[in-house]
């Protein structure tokens, strides 16, 4: 392959990606889930909010719309190309959760929504928001436990073998679950912690279904056949208006001690 053609495989699969994550981002239960985040970040008018693992910068023009000075954190390019892209009003920096680039105890409030499972050591990024975060400041943890997804499907056993090796090529797939004790840890106060779980129903949610089938065949714990065979269900579901997932995402909060 041409470094033309990997260039245009490469903005098809960004293309691909956005359109999976706009359609997440729009449902009732992910504004719902947002909207809570911002909640608990007790916001204040003027105060500064870092929202790490920002990808197309949706939470940063949402939160900017509350009246907080929100900055965008983001490791990859192409999601920050795409966010000033879309929020050209919006301040975005190309950092991982590990080295945020900010001076210590400048910052108000730390989001991280979808991160966490992919870090290798959650700890070090908590560490790093503990210095970023003045005394007294917010944090709010929002992300699926990849190994709790539960979908309808006449095969339970490959069901289980899909959703559990997709979520072992994470980093850190029960990261949702370990949300409290990672902040009690990392020497948070007021540690608090809620389960909400998404339920999808309609045709869109397909995507979502090859995006956990496809890595498990790729990884060998499933065959070609069986992935396919496990989709096409799934599509036959979806037509007959007979599809279900469910989705477990946790919401923690905490605060840095006061002196």
């Amino acid at each position: 392959m041409s470094k033309n053609e990997e260039a245009v495989a490469e903005h098809r699969d960004t293309e691909a990606l956005l359109a999976v994550l706009d359609a997440a981002d729009q449902l009732p239960s992910a504004v719902l889930l947002r909207d809570r985040s911002y909640e608990l970040l007790s916001l204040v008018p003027g105060s500064t909010v870092v929202d790490v693992g920002c990808g197309a910068g949706r939470a940063v023009a949402e939160l900017a719309e509350r009246g907080v000075h929100a900055v965008g954190v983001d490791p990859s390019p192409v999601m920050l190309a795409a966010a000033r892209t879309r929020w050209p009003g919006g301040e975005f920096r190309e950092a991982g959760a590990e080295e945020l680039p900010f001076a210590d105890g400048s910052v108000h409030g730390y989001r991280a929504d979808k991160v966490f499972h992919v870090l290798r050591e959650p700890g070090r990024a908590l560490a790093e928001a503990r210095r970023v975060l003045r005394p007294g400041g917010r944090i709010v943890l929002v992300g699926q436990d990849w190994d709790a997804i539960m979908i309808d499907s006449d095969d339970a056993a490959l069901t289980r073998t899909i959703v559990h090796a997709r979520a072992d090529l994470l980093g850190t797939p029960r990261a949702g679950r370990q949300y409290r004790d990672l902040l009690l840890a990392g020497g948070f106060d007021d540690v608090t912690v809620e389960a909400h779980t998404s339920v999808f129903t309609d045709p869109g949610s397909l995507p979502l279904l090859a995006r956990l089938a496809e890595p498990a065949c790729a990884s060998g714990a499933v065959s070609r056949d069986q992935a396919d065979e496990w989709l096409a269900e799934q599509r036959r579901r979806a037509e007959a208006g007979r599809l279900l997932v469910a989705i477990p995402f946790f919401v923690a909060a905490g605060a840095t001690p006061r002196p």
